[in-house]
């Protein structure tokens, strides 16, 4: 394998890694965007692997094969949205402490998965095998591009559309009355509620798309890395969106930048244990460099990133 071939799977291996951290770090955008803290990006990833690897499982034994990943896929969304209604009644309605009220959805969307999983299969802490996963998507013409087409044209279907959906965020997010308004409550809410535009509604919106949107990230692992959900199917990927977003300043072109950085440390823990030197490096200090880098970047993002001015403040209209 020449140089060309490691650095264009370099690149493939990256953009499978990061395509669940940008779904879910875009999620996490939109609700903290509206001011809601989402510390539950973790529980609601898991929320979304379990729900695409069952869905999946048992559209397959329907019969429906090769359209079975895509019954996951949006079983995962959908999931993913019940899971942070629990949440946005929890933050916006009752005004519990956002980041309180995170941490038990990853707790409870975590035991939950689990309990329904042996539940579903027998007293088995892990679904089986999936019969049909995504495949990765050859762009013709463009797949023959001497190292770019292995590398980015060469992909699987869920990447293509996180790219889709991060450029169509941006759009929404400021060149949209939708996108001002979502901004302005998670900024000045008392200013937006002045005007007429309700605080309540679009933080509701903000975290329900948190749900979907990392619902889908889980959704991603399971039908493209593991082929199944099991309890360490996300194994802290939430926590890692988590740092992409605030890395990447709450901007979706950051966020995906951010995504590609921690998703090029994954890259690289896999492919350092292919050359002779890793040999004499024990296989733990591989599977932490990931985690390592999020600690390094989020103690220099501390007291540089400008968060939304309202974010993790509860808002009630009776004292506007």
């Amino acid at each position: 394998m020449n140089v060309l071939e490691v650095i264009g799977q370099l690149i493939n291996v990256t953009l499978v890694f990061s395509t669940a951290l940008i779904f879910t770090a875009l999620g996490g955008m939109y609700s903290e965007r509206s001011g809601v803290v989402n510390i539950g990006l973790e529980g609601l990833m898991v929320s979304g692997a379990f729900a695409a690897a069952v869905m999946t499982d048992y559209a397959s034994q329907a019969g429906l094969a090769a359209s079975a990943p895509w019954v996951g896929f949006m079983a995962a969304a959908i999931y993913g949205v019940l899971v942070a209604l629990l949440h946005a009644v929890s933050t916006i309605t009752f005004r519990a402490d956002q980041t309180v009220v995170g941490v038990v959805i990853n707790i409870f969307a975590l035991g939950l998965a689990i309990y329904l999983t042996k539940s579903l299969y027998e007293g088995s802490g892990q679904t089986p095998q999936l019969a049909y996963v995504f495949d990765k998507w050859a762009i013709p013409v463009l797949k023959d591009i001497p190292l770019l087409g292995k590398a980015f044209f060469t992909a699987y279907p869920t990447t293509y559309i996180v790219i889709a959906i991060a450029v169509i965020s941006y759009f929404v997010l400021f060149r949209t009355p939708f996108g001002l308004r979502l901004r302005a409550v998670g900024e000045h809410p008392s200013s937006a509620d002045t005007v007429g535009i309700s605080v309540t509604k679009y933080r509701y919106i903000g975290v329900l798309l948190s749900g979907a949107l990392a619902g889908l990230g889980g959704a991603t692992i399971t039908l493209t890395t593991t082929s199944s959900f099991a309890h360490n199917t996300i194994s802290g990927q939430g926590f890692i969106a988590l740092a992409a977003l605030i890395f990447g300043k709450w901007n979706p072109l950051g966020v995906v930048g951010a995504a590609l950085f921690f998703g090029l440390a994954q890259a690289l823990r896999n492919f350092a244990q292919l050359f002779e030197f890793s040999k004499q490096i024990p296989v733990e200090f591989f599977y932490m460099l990931p985690y390592v880098l999020t600690l390094i970047v989020l103690a220099g993002a501390v007291g540089r990133s400008n968060a939304p001015s309202a974010l993790g403040q509860p808002y009630d209209p009776a004292k506007r």
